[in-house]
């Protein structure tokens, strides 16, 4: 039994050091070395190349190295019978939530406008929003909404959720399915997404959810770039009924260079780093399943498929 790693980035080698690191008995190879194909039971997976998992005849899991699975279920071969598993990780919910926090208050105090007047020599003093005036809406109460909202609360906002089965949160008024979701939006100032990207969940953020949203709100999507239909955001800022968005994530990364939100005053992007997992914190639980697996007990954090996360 042995371990493989596939990823389309820079971070093989220092996963699988990682790895070896803290369990020299399992064997652990990169998927571009030359490896023993048969002896593979767990893929170890982010962004991988289309059936690049078919080549391993027993396999027995495929864990993403995120929280995010949408990218696996995208890759038909995986076979149906084959267990996924995910990302649970404070360190991972605590960095989104920061980096959330971070977003608004920049917006609130105006950074994004000031950096660009700097750059333009222009002194302009603009009005400023407060956290007592707004209600801030998350849009996906899982581990990731629960740590945000949780944190915006001690932060003194206001904050409503919605999810798409019922969630009781202490503290927090959750809505629940499309027949409250309207409410839920006409409430939110600052609408942020955090959904897991499914069949239902693909291009929710679009003109029909715009419009439910009081004038001048603000949009920030951190969760994957197809939540959002890109011309129905352009839309909806340029008409004014939007004040402006952050985007942390995207349908085409690295983003086109002829892509307008490049240039929009009112978007602010940044290059999908909102969190990013960290390798010392999620090694313990992908080689607690790699023994589980081995043992025959159940994985934690494993993916309902009819659900997509």
């Amino acid at each position: 039994m042995a371990i493989v790693i596939i990823r389309q980035d820079n971070k093989i080698d220092s996963w699988k050091k990682a790895l070896i690191a803290k369990a020299p008995d399992i064997s652990v190879y990169s998927y571009l070395e030359e490896h023993p194909k048969e002896e593979i039971t767990l893929a170890c997976v982010w962004k991988q190349p289309v059936d690049a998992l078919k080549q391993y005849p027993n396999l027995k899991c495929v864990a993403s190295f995120g929280a995010g699975v949408d990218f696996i279920f995208k890759d038909k071969s995986v076979p149906e019978h084959i267990p996924i598993t995910r990302v649970v990780d404070p360190v991972l919910a605590s960095d989104m939530s920061e980096f959330v926090l971070a977003l608004i208050l920049s917006y609130f105090k105006n950074l994004n406008n000031y950096k660009i007047d700097q750059s333009k020599k222009v002194w302009q003093p603009r009005e400023y929003k407060r956290i007592s005036d707004t209600t801030v809406g998350i849009m996906g109460m899982g581990v990731l909404g629960e740590k945000l909202a949780e944190d915006l609360v001690k932060n003194r906002f206001n904050v409503i959720g919605w999810a798409t089965s019922p969630k009781i949160i202490p503290g927090i008024e959750v809505y629940t399915g499309d027949n409250e979701k309207n409410t839920f939006l006409s409430r939110s100032n600052i609408l942020i997404c955090l959904l897991p990207l499914t069949k239902e969940t693909t291009g929710i953020l679009n003109n029909k959810l715009f419009k439910e949203l009081p004038k001048q709100a603000y949009v920030i999507n951190v969760a994957r770039g197809g939540h959002l239909v890109d011309e129905d955001l352009l839309k909806y800022i340029n008409n004014g009924h939007l004040s402006g968005a952050g985007l942390d994530v995207f349908h085409e990364e690295p983003l086109p260079f002829e892509h307008p939100f490049w240039t929009h005053p009112k978007i602010h992007i940044t290059p999908h780093v909102a969190s990013v997992s960290d390798i010392e914190s999620v090694i313990p639980q992908l080689l607690e399943n790699y023994r589980r697996l081995t043992e025959g007990l159940p994985l934690k954090y494993t993916v309902n498929r009819e659900k997509g996360y």
